[in-house]
């Protein structure tokens, strides 16, 4: 069956929310985790699959995501049929650029008709998780489903953020509302519904007629969670599958963020220094890929005056130097360099970050190519720092990429 799937990674989202972290780059080419990428966890979770054939639709600002495509995953034979193929949109019906997610896929539908595939998978790009798609497919299968969506349990006071759905004991999907006002929970459990994933199956030739179809409703606004499904659950055979109770090889932590705003991103990091992370990133049967240059170790070092370098409980990437200065609950990613007497907390620092003597970092983001001067202090006067940087309702302070501290 996976032979017969190909899959379609939408990535062209412009993440307003994360902002500035998405200024100059798509949202999921935004750096997590000391040496990844958003969309590695998306690849990642294909390449253990089994999955071979898989289209990435880019559209803003594409280069970064698509130079990492190149450096990171060019890993199939194509020769053999396989390819990780970035696909930019290019207004193949009509003049405006994609309208939304289904639109975004009727606007390749070629590209379904000439794989042949009897199944498509269609992924997001800028979620973080691990996830056996081939034990979804085989749900789809054994249900003999038209289309499969993906679903976890949400806290109910957070339902209102995602397609909620009702299901029956064949785990038929009875009822579906995009962003509803009204939340139906579970009837098992009243404290939490049943939210979509974004993940789905479909039947390669129903999708394209469903799609062609909605393209021509001039009133739709050409989403599946509002427009597609809703309509499906009513003419077909539109089934469940339930995150976590995959029967593949990777472990069910039931891990699943959506980092769409600064907040869920700065959280989901944090979430990786926990002393038992919700998230596994070290299971050694599902290792997550990325690109990763050529760095040296990371080194703590002591500083001239004979302080020593000192890091606790932090993400250290390669090429970092702490030289006399203190790291604390800190994601850092390569080439950082942080002179004596600093102090680093509760922040993450990106690729080639230079931070001079005597600075203070706290609940801090900073983007690549910064160079923080001796003596600055971000993250300790708000009022000050926002006047110069992004700063969030939960306080978390957004150093932009190559900000220059003399303007």
């Amino acid at each position: 069956m996976i032979d017969n799937t190909i899959a379609i990674i939408l990535a062209g989202g412009e993440g307003s929310r994360l902002q500035p972290l998405t200024r100059l780059r798509a949202k999921p080419s935004v750096p997590f985790g000391g040496k990844y990428r958003i969309i590695d966890f998306t690849l990642t979770n294909c390449l253990h699959s089994g999955l071979r054939r898989i289209l990435v639709l880019t559209q803003y600002k594409s280069h970064s995501l698509q130079k990492h495509l190149r450096d990171g995953w060019s890993i199939f034979n194509p020769e053999l049929g396989e390819y990780i193929t970035p696909v930019p949109a290019q207004m193949r019906h009509g003049n405006k650029w994609y309208q939304g997610t289904a639109d975004a896929i009727h606007q390749n539908s070629y590209l379904l008709d000439r794989s042949n595939a009897e199944w498509t998978l269609i992924l997001s790009g800028d979620h973080i998780y691990r996830m056996d798609y081939a034990s979804m497919l085989e749900t789809h299968k054994s249900l003999n489903s038209d289309v499969t969506v993906a679903c976890m349990k949400v806290p109910v006071n957070e339902a209102h953020q995602f397609g909620i759905m009702t299901t029956n004991e064949e785990q038929k999907i009875v009822q579906f509302e995009e962003k509803p006002q009204t939340i139906q929970p579970c009837s098992d459990d009243p404290d939490h519904a049943l939210a979509s994933m974004g993940i789905y199956i479909f039947s390669t030739r129903l999708l394209i007629e469903e799609l062609e179809k909605d393209s021509l409703n001039e009133n739709s606004s050409h989403d599946f969670g509002k427009d597609i499904l809703p309509e499906l659950i009513h003419s077909h055979n539109v089934t469940a599958h339930y995150f976590g109770e995959e029967k593949g090889r990777v472990s069910a932590d039931n891990y699943w963020r959506d980092v769409g705003t600064i907040e869920s991103y700065y959280q989901a990091n944090m979430d990786l220094l926990e002393s038992i992370p919700p998230l596994d990133l070290y299971q050694t049967d599902w290792p997550i890929r990325s690109y990763q240059s050529q760095t040296p170790p990371a080194r703590a070092v002591p500083g001239s005056s004979g302080t020593e370098g000192v890091f606790i409980n932090s993400i250290l990437s390669g090429g970092t130097i702490i030289s006399g200065s203190n790291v604390a609950h800190s994601v850092l990613f390569q080439n950082v360099y942080i002179d004596e007497n600093s102090i680093v907390e509760n922040s993450v620092v990106f690729d080639n970050v230079k931070i001079g003597k005597n600075v203070r970092l706290n609940k801090c983001i900073v983007d690549k190519d910064v160079v923080i001067p001796d003596k600055e202090t971000i993250g300790q006067n708000l009022d000050i720092d926002r006047q110069r940087f992004t700063v969030t309702d939960n306080n978390i302070v957004v150093v932009p990429q190559g900000y220059s501290f003399t303007n």
